[in-house]
């Protein structure tokens, strides 16, 4: 997969495939930043720590039956699988999958104004590894 447009991503929370509804995605992976200087430097130095993940999701609000609403208000506070993809088609080379697990810690099921439409904005933590794969 060359230079695209992103227009066709592929996300599944506790397994159910809300890709129809995703307006945006962001999988952010992130390093503890640990200071290892010494006496003598005359830099700061730097080493990576412990891992950390979220996941953030905007996605059309709709409170049908398993749709957003009945999938989210069900599980908050506890920890499901994620799967995204930057493309629906099957995971390759080109078109990686990143799996893990979020702990699903907040939920505001309604949150816009007057004629806005209806959407919900989520970013959860990861927990534990996030995997990338391409098959």
């Amino acid at each position: 997969m060359a230079t695209f447009a992103f227009t066709d991503a592929y996300v599944e929370v506790n397994s159910v495939d809300h890709s129809d509804h995703v307006r945006s995605v962001t999988l952010q992976t992130t390093a503890e930043e640990l200071d290892d200087t010494a006496m003598g430097d005359t830099y700061r130095s730097k080493i990576g720590g412990l891992l950390d993940g979220s996941i953030s999701i905007e996605f059309n609000q709709d409170f049908a039956a398993g749709e957003a609403d009945a999938s989210f208000f069900s599980i908050l506070g506890t920890v499901v699988t994620f799967e995204i993809r930057p493309d629906s088609d099957a995971a390759s080379a080109t078109n990686p999958k990143y799996t893990g697990s979020v702990l699903i810690n907040d939920y505001s099921p309604v949150a816009n104004g007057v004629g806005d439409l209806a959407t919900l904005s989520v970013t959860w933590p990861t927990t534990g590894t996030i995997t990338r794969a391409t098959s």
